[in-house]
C-alpha cells in the first residue's frame, strides 16, 4: 500500500527506526495507529482483543521514518491463539527502536500483566508512555495513571486522544526525535507492508465483531481463497472459519439472512478500501478448535512460537 505526493529518499540527514504500540486490549492502539498514519490499517471496534497480528504502519515525512508496529493487546493468555497474540506483542518490544506504552485514562486500574511489564521496564532508555482517552478519562484517573507511570517506569507520559487527534502531535514529534540516524527502511510512498489480501480478511473480520454478540467474534478466523483483481468487479472469495456449528449457524442465520447482510458490509468497506467494485463471495466453515491447535493457527496465518505450543501440549 503506498502514498502519494511523498518526498524521494536521498539517506542523508535522515531518521527512521520502528515504533512498537504496546498496551492493555481495547487501550486504543489501533486508533493511534490510524491517527498516526492517516488512514485505516487497524481494525478498530468497541471489544477488546480485536487486533490479533502484527500490524506494520509507516509513516513517513521528508527526513524522517516511523515505522509503527500496532500489536495485540497485553494479557495473560488462556488458550494457544492468545499465546501468540502475546508473543508478537513481547517480541515488537524486544526488537523496537522505540517502544510506546498506551494506558486508558478510563480505566486506570487496567495496567500491563507482570512479565510484560518486567520487560517494559528492561527498555525503560527508548520507553515512551502516553495516556489515552483523555477527553473522556476524568481528570483524577489521568492523574493516577501519570503518577503510575513515573514511580513504576520513569517516565512521564504523555496526554493525548487518539480518537480527536489532541496531543498526538507532540507525541509524534518526541517519537521523531528519538529516532536514530537511519536511512529510510522502507520506499517513501509506502503506507504498510502486509498484503492487500490480509487487509480485505481483517476488514471481514472486523464485520463479525461488529454485527455479531458474545463469542461468536473471537471463534472466527477469515482466510482469502481466491483474489482476482482483473476482473471488473474484482471477485474475491473468502472463508470464515468457526469452530463449532452453533457459531456457523449463527452466523448464516434464517434463510442464509446473516450472511448476506454480512457480505453486504463487508463488501462496502472493502470496495471503499481498493475503490473498485466487489463481487464477495463468502463461505462459513468449521474447523473444530483451531485457536488451541498449532498447526491449524499456523495454516490460517498465525505465527505460533514453539515453546507456547510445547507448554500447552503439557497441560
Amino acid at each position: 500500500m503506498t502514498a502519494e505526493n511523498e518526498q524521494p529518499a536521498s539517506g542523508a540527514g535522515q531518521r527512521a527506526g520502528y515504533v512498537a504500540l504496546v498496551g492493555r486490549p481495547n487501550v486504543g492502539k489501533s486508533t493511534l495507529l490510524n491517527t498516526l498514519i492517516g488512514q485505516k490499517l487497524s481494525i478498530v471496534t468497541p471489544r477488546a482483543q480485536t487486533t490479533r497480528q502484527a500490524i506494520l504502519g509507516i509513516d513517513t515525512t521528508e527526513d524522517a521514518q516511523l515505522v509503527f508496529v500496532d500489536t495485540p493487546g497485553l494479557l495473560e493468555p488462556a488458550y494457544l491463539l492468545q499465546h501468540s497474540m502475546l508473543h508478537a506483542a513481547l517480541a515488537a518490544v524486544k526488537d523496537a527502536d522505540l517502544v510506546l506504552l498506551l494506558l486508558d485514562a478510563t480505566r486506570p486500574d487496567d495496567l500491563p500483566p507482570a512479565e510484560p511489564l518486567e520487560l517494559l521496564r528492561a527498555r525503560r532508555d527508548r520507553l515512551f508512555v502516553a495516556i489515552n482517552k483523555i477527553d473522556i478519562g476524568r481528570p483524577e484517573a489521568i492523574e493516577r495513571l501519570a503518577q503510575w507511570s513515573v514511580r513504576e517506569l520513569g517516565v512521564e507520559p504523555h496526554r493525548i486522544s487518539a480518537a480527536t487527534g489532541e496531543g498526538v502531535g507532540a507525541l509524534r514529534a518526541a517519537l521523531v526525535d528519538a529516532l536514530p540516524a537511519s536511512p529510510f527502511l522502507y520506499p517513501p510512498d509506502e503506507l504498510a507492508t502486509q498484503p492487500v489480501r490480509f487487509f480485505v480478511a481483517e476488514l471481514i473480520r472486523e464485520t463479525v465483531f461488529e454485527r455479531y454478540e458474545e463469542e461468536v467474534p473471537y471463534s472466527v478466523a477469515v482466510t482469502i481463497e481466491e483474489f482476482r483483481e482483473a476482473t471488473d468487479p474484482v471477485y474475491i472469495r473468502a472463508t470464515i472459519h468457526v469452530e463449532r456449528d452453533s457459531q456457523k449457524a449463527i452466523l448464516i442465520g434464517r434463510g442464509g439472512v446473516g450472511i448476506r447482510e454480512l457480505g453486504r458490509s463487508a463488501r462496502q468497506k472493502i470496495e471503499a478500501f481498493l475503490d473498485a467494485r466487489v463481487y464477495l463471495d463468502l463461505w462459513v466453515k468449521v474447523t473444530p478448535g483451531w485457536r488451541r491447535n498449532a498447526p491449524t493457527l499456523r495454516r490460517l496465518g498465525y505465527a505460533v512460537p514453539e515453546t507456547a505450543a510445547r507448554d500447552r501440549r503439557r497441560r
